[in-house]
């Protein structure tokens, strides 16, 4: 891993791939709820009630086909204790998801925020609110990684698993590993988020 003449890992220069590959190997382990009916959506918005900070991401089915494309299959929201992921093809986009994403009290962080919300819009509108992309505050802090897989490395010594990124997220029933991995980026999101905003108050002392 680079340090910075600050000490900062990775801030002079971007982080090659064999040393994101070298870092320890993360996953979220906790508790993830996989969300599909009106009750377990009325049942996780209840959970997620008062929380300020949310790790956000989506996963779409991917198109192999020239011209194919599909809707975003999952939406994940990560708390400091739950993950919730909520299959959107039998949910929908329903009114109590669409509340969350438009609350600007609720930060919802992640990384390639403006296609998520281009792509969620397509299922039904909401005026977003509350969303931080990691890519722009990383950029802000002088990091060059701005990707998720990058930004763990840097800023928490770890790095996140890819292999499933391109699986079947339409299916009914996901697989343990498919759980794991939307579980994680979310999870992951979140924790990045709180590295960034600690770099943010460590630059204002240091300016004071």
């Amino acid at each position: 891993m680079s340090q910075s003449k600050t000490g900062r890992p990775g801030f002079d220069r971007r982080m090659s791939k064999d040393e994101i590959n070298a870092c320890k190997l993360v996953r979220w382990t906790g508790p993830v709820h996989v969300i599909k009916t009106k009750k377990e959506l009325t049942e996780a918005v209840a959970k997620l009630a008062g929380h300020t900070l949310l790790g956000f991401d989506t996963e779409t089915r991917p198109a192999h086909v020239k011209g194919e494309s599909y809707s975003p299959s999952l939406l994940q929201l990560a708390s400091e204790k739950e993950v919730f992921l909520f299959q959107l093809k039998h949910l929908g986009l329903m009114k109590a998801l669409r509340k969350i994403l438009a609350d600007p009290a609720i930060i919802k962080a992640g990384v390639g925020l403006d296609f998520d919300i281009k792509e969620l819009k397509k299922l039904a509108s909401f005026k977003a609110a509350g969303f931080v992309d990691l890519a722009s505050l990383a950029k802000k802090a002088g990091i060059k990684n701005h990707g998720l897989r990058g930004l763990a490395s840097v800023l928490l010594g770890c790095r996140i698993s890819k292999g499933a990124q391109t699986s079947n997220w339409a299916k009914d029933i996901l697989t343990p590993q498919q759980i794991r991995y939307a579980a994680t980026d979310a999870w992951i999101g979140r924790k990045i988020f709180l590295a960034l905003e600690k770099i943010k108050i460590h630059s204002k002392k240091a300016k004071k």
